[in-house]
């Protein structure tokens, strides 16, 4: 009785003011758009507003995220952006190479009626069975030596563009004119590399592989982007195609 008399002598006292009642929830202020952290009030009066709890966390999550965003976007830039390292193609080498093969007797072993033409019976034995299985019966084996066709050395020539590309001619010794007798000389296998020379900014350098109509096609010098990974090995798959020119040149010999 006494708490609803005071009250309402507050209110007279005071006609600017709103009464306020127990147990009424309170109103939110209208806030105008002047400025975002100021709250106009019924009665005109500015004043700052407070972010509630749930407005501060969404705004520190809000913060987090754009922090973390930046190395996602760096991660973002390097796998969608321009890919691989760009380096120079300083070179376009080529070595070509040839086995040079000599006659010589080698010893060997074997069954008897299986040894190869010219060789010569060291000694023989009679076996009992064949280890291996594939024969029945006793079988002669025999140690022999014949000669055989084996590599000397590699003759080799080699060069970069525009330089063009050349077989090695490496003299051969001919012991007769079928040149069977031992020490003769014969070429065997040839093998060709073409390979473009290239190096980063940074120094470090790779040699990639290429056939001859590719290696042709490209020019002495170029730039190019190349996938290189964590090892610092380059993926010379990685490399543009190449373009054949109107003209080639630099053909074998």
């Amino acid at each position: 009785m006494l708490f609803g008399l005071r009250a309402n002598i507050d209110a007279k006292q005071a006609p600017g003011l709103q009464s306020y009642r127990p147990h009424e929830p309170l109103v939110p202020q209208r806030a105008y758009g002047l400025a975002d952290n100021l709250v106009m009030s019924d009665t005109g009066t500015a004043s700052k507003s407070v972010r509630s709890p749930a407005q501060q966390r969404a705004r520190k999550h809000w913060l987090a995220a754009a922090m973390a965003s930046g190395p996602v976007l760096a991660l973002a830039a390097w796998v969608f952006g321009p890919h691989g390292l760009m380096v120079e193609q300083v070179a376009k080498t080529w070595r070509l190479e040839i086995e040079v093969e000599r006659r010589v007797l080698e010893t060997g072993s074997g069954w008897c009626d299986e040894l190869p033409v010219g060789a010569l019976v060291l000694s023989r034995r009679t076996l009992d069975s064949d280890p291996s299985g594939q024969r029945q019966g006793p079988s002669e084996h025999c140690h022999y030596r014949s000669p055989q066709w084996r590599t000397s050395y590699v003759a080799q020539s080699q060069g970069q563009a525009p330089a063009a590309p050349h077989w090695p001619h490496p003299e051969l010794r001919l012991d007769d004119a079928q040149g069977q007798a031992l020490g003769a000389e014969r070429l065997g296998k040839r093998q060709a590399f073409y390979e473009l020379q290239l190096q980063a900014d940074d120094g470090r350098q790779w040699s990639c592989r290429q056939n001859l109509q590719e290696w042709q096609a490209r020019p002495a010098q170029a730039h190019y982007r190349v996938q290189v990974d964590r090892y610092g090995v380059a993926d010379c798959a990685s490399l543009p195609p190449a373009t054949p020119p109107a003209h080639v040149s630099g053909t074998e010999r």
